[in-house]
């Protein structure tokens, strides 16, 4: 191999890398709305209930160096509005959720409606914005009902 082939190479390497950080960090606290249907059961995570609007589940592990700030704004979220409540779950020492939920990086933030069905998911510190907005969906849908 030359040098010319081998800066070739690594070039493209790094081009790779590049692409796959920039993917990344876009897709970072950003809102899927297109998750499994599933209803969530409190009990299985340690909870006695969910929100009577919507319920802020985030999943935290005890090394997550995000997870505490998150953890004090989805709490303030949750208290500034009515019938939204934040539950955090330390995946720590159950494995057994982080697989049923496929959580990958902490935190994760499940949005859930009144019924506990996953209505999106966010991977990574999430964007306030997108919460309130996401909050305000699933009042209205609420208030429709």
């Amino acid at each position: 191999m030359t040098l010319v082939e081998a800066l070739i190479g690594l070039a493209a390497l790094l081009a790779v890398a590049v692409l796959v950080g920039v993917v990344l960090q876009v897709r970072q606290g950003r809102a899927r709305s297109h998750v499994r249907s599933e209803i969530v059961e409190p009990q299985r995570l340690g909870a006695d209930g969910l929100g009577e609007q919507a319920t802020l589940l985030q999943f935290s592990t005890e090394m997550c160096s995000r997870c505490p700030g998150v953890h004090r704004t989805l709490a303030a979220l949750a208290s500034e509005h009515e019938g939204v409540r934040h539950l955090d779950v330390d995946l720590t020492h159950r494995p057994d959720i982080a697989r049923h939920f496929q959580v990958m990086q902490t935190p994760t933030t499940l949005i859930l409606d009144r019924r506990g069905a996953v209505q999106s998911r966010i991977g990574g510190v999430p964007n306030l914005h997108v919460v309130q907005l996401e909050l305000a969906r699933l009042a209205e849908e609420t208030a429709g009902v």
